[in-house]
């Protein structure tokens, strides 16, 4: 069942990012779309990109944000204004921004895409395990025999279903470390709730069509709630604030409700 555990190494196909399309996002920001859907080997192009880029530590690179298909680079373009040419990317590329033939959106696509040449083949590493326990049902899963009802299953086997996967962070994001998941059974997907819940629990895990998460934080919310972890997915007092990154895979284990309250003690 642990489907995602077979591809948490791999490396980027030959020749398969020159199928990607780059376009302009304002004046200070692109965006690098690889197409398709929500699919591993896109998500490790992804993965392999951004490790790439970052490793480059380039001044006029501001931030990095990746996607389920697309990765949106924002830049400085005074920064690039006032380069000429002292930071080597290929000679040609140095002779163009020296002589200002390049605005700064077409210094960096072309400097985007000598990085999807020179970055194939290159591995992507071992992806993180990380362990979230769970307390599913009851107070803490209030819509777990809703969902079951859905998909005309047990509530046992709603359970069984979403722990028995091997879940693939494929990016944080929409709350401070709010990871989104691929690999849901397709027995579990069940739409949005038509009402929206004003606040949600930190820590809640829900079901939202062929998603699932966990709310690292209070927020509004219209995924069914199943369960709901001791784990705090985000510390802000942290230097890493999010707990889970990008690349790393979830699994889920149920715990009870006494074990909950004795995690929570230790937390705190």
């Amino acid at each position: 069942m642990r489907e995602a555990n077979e591809k948490k190494k791999g490396r980027v196909a030959e020749n398969v990012e020159m199928s990607v399309s780059i376009q302009p996002l304002g004046d200070r920001a692109l965006v690098i779309d690889w197409g398709g859907g929500i699919a591993v080997d896109t998500h490790q192009r992804i993965r392999a990109f951004c490790t790439w880029l970052n490793k480059r530590q380039r001044p006029e690179v501001i931030e990095i944000i990746p996607a389920y298909t697309t990765v949106t680079v924002i830049y400085d373009p005074m920064k690039i204004i006032g380069m000429q040419g002292s930071y080597r990317l290929s000679y040609q590329l140095d002779q163009d921004i020296a002589h200002a033939r390049l605005s700064p959106y077409q210094h960096m696509k072309k400097w985007m895409e000598e990085l999807l040449i020179s970055m194939e083949h290159m591995d992507v590493g071992e992806s993180r395990v990380v362990d979230i326990p769970v307390c599913y049902g009851g107070e803490y899963g209030p819509d777990l025999e809703l969902v079951a009802a859905h998909a005309g299953l047990s509530v046992e086997e709603v359970i069984d279903l979403h722990r028995n996967q091997d879940y693939l962070v494929h990016m944080v994001g929409f709350a401070p470390g709010f990871p989104y998941l691929g690999g849901l059974s397709e027995r579990l997907e069940v739409p949005r709730r038509s009402t929206p819940r004003a606040s949600i629990a930190p820590g809640s895990v829900g079901i939202g069509g062929k998603q699932t998460g966990v709310y690292p934080i209070s927020t509004p919310g219209g995924w069914n709630l199943i369960g709901r972890t001791p784990r705090r997915l985000f510390r802000p007092e942290s230097l890493t604030p999010s707990l889970l990154q990008m690349g790393d895979i979830v699994r889920f284990r149920p715990i009870t409700v006494e074990q909950y309250a004795e995690w929570t003690e230790e937390e705190l």
